[in-house]
């Protein structure tokens, strides 16, 4: 069978695709991945086929307010919708639709009647579980987290709206709003799998038929693939260390991050691994490293700590580990991941961004590796994820779909 998985947004947004993918080929499936051109390596080191798609997150920097999110991510889907259509080659028989591109992927499910299904990393129905993910981590009752979960999916509505209107012209189909197109699929309970631990997040009971929480999807790696020698080095050289890492986020805030992190470490007296990521986080000592991308899990079960920006794929890598966590969340979906963190025992309540000091920082740590808790709490969770094997559930459903 050709199935075609269609990511967009970082590289959180993308990665976990590429271990999923690849279960699906060595399951005796044709996969390929349609993302950004910046993911082409990713798609390729798994031994996926890569089809690019138009727009690039990295070209309009970090935003932070609520506002400019949904303007930068509107400009984004608009030209993600230009060359969406033809991304999907006639043959394709199966389109899997990430959170991102699902609201573009359903026009053409209607045009060519190319069966799909939906694999999200983040959860999006509403319910009276939590508040929506993009909107905070503080719950507001049942009902009005049901109330603000409905508003958030017609903010996410009108996102799509230009990206919609010119596929479906393009595609000539006849107009229907984001709103309209959206209600249908949720009417015919159209089944979306999602891509996380129900150590994290377990499966709200008041959501529709079709919806459903697998497990994470983890990115691939080579399983040959070691750790460079250096970080060997430092590894080996003495007690366990923290790592300090903000992904693809605060771009352009190194310097002053990199500052924060070793008066940090040095106050809670840790030795730390600084991974560069958008910020170039960057330091030159004995008792600090300075890394680029490495697995996550090859070095996490490595660590004493780790800090990180909140992102989901980083969350559930840190808990796999049985890795305590700090959370310093910068935007969209990353205070609702750090709640959950904090909810779960690994983590202590989140730092903000905007407020971070060595000072908050080091308290932080010192209250991670100091008291047993938060390890305990962590391993539990790594325990209830290794039960999980979010591809195989992925791959079962296809089966089911398609018989194939």
């Amino acid at each position: 069978m050709r199935i075609m998985i269609a990511a967009a947004g970082s590289r959180g947004d993308v990665a976990p695709y590429t271990g999923l993918g690849a279960a699906l080929r060595r399951a005796g499936h044709d996969v390929a991945l349609a993302a950004t051109d910046s993911f082409a390596p990713l798609a390729h080191a798994a031994g996926l086929e890569f089809r690019g798609l138009p727009a690039d997150t990295r070209a309009r920097g970090d935003v932070t307010d609520k506002r400019g999110l949904m303007r930068a991510a509107s400009a984004f889907v608009t030209e993600l919708g230009e060359g969406f259509a033809d991304a999907v080659d006639k043959g394709t028989d199966l389109l899997l639709l990430s959170t991102t591109t699902a609201p573009l992927g359903w026009h053409v499910v209607e045009a060519t009647g190319t069966p799909s299904l939906g694999v999200y990393l983040q959860p999006t129905a509403p319910t009276g579980d939590f508040p929506p993910v993009v909107t905070g981590s503080r719950s507001l009752g049942r009902l009005a987290n049901r109330a603000a979960g409905r508003f958030a999916l017609r903010m996410a509505d009108r996102v799509y709206t230009q990206a919609a209107a010119q596929l479906r012209r393009r595609l000539a189909l006849p107009p229907a709003s984001p709103s309209e197109v959206r209600r249908r699929q949720e009417q015919a309970n159209w089944p979306v799998l999602h891509g996380f631990s129900t150590a994290l997040v377990p499966r709200p009971t008041d959501w529709r038929p079709g919806l459903d929480v697998v497990g994470t999807w983890w990115p691939h790696h080579d399983p040959a693939e070691r750790l460079p020698a250096e970080l060997e080095d430092f590894l080996s050289a003495g007690p366990r260390p923290v790592l300090v890492g903000f992904g693809s986020m605060a771009s352009g805030d190194g310097e002053r991050l990199s500052e924060i992190a070793v008066g940090a470490l040095r106050r809670a007296g840790l030795r730390g691994i600084l991974q560069a990521g958008s910020a170039r986080l960057a330091a030159d000592a004995d008792d600090v490293l300075t890394i680029g991308d490495v697995p996550h899990a090859l070095l996490f079960p490595r660590l004493a700590a780790v800090v990180h920006h909140g992102g989901a794929g980083t969350s559930a890598a840190a808990l796999r580990a049985g890795v305590p966590a700090v959370t310093v969340p910068v935007t969209a979906d990353q205070p609702f991941w750090a709640s959950r963190l904090a909810a779960v025992g690994a983590a202590p309540a989140s730092v903000p961004f905007g407020s971070l000091t060595a000072e908050r920082l080091a308290d932080a740590l010192d209250r991670v590796v100091t008291r047993e808790s938060y390890g305990r709490a962590a391993t539990r969770a790594a325990q209830h994820m290794a039960t999980e094997d979010g591809a195989q559930r992925v791959l079962r459903t296809v089966q089911q779909l398609t018989g194939a």
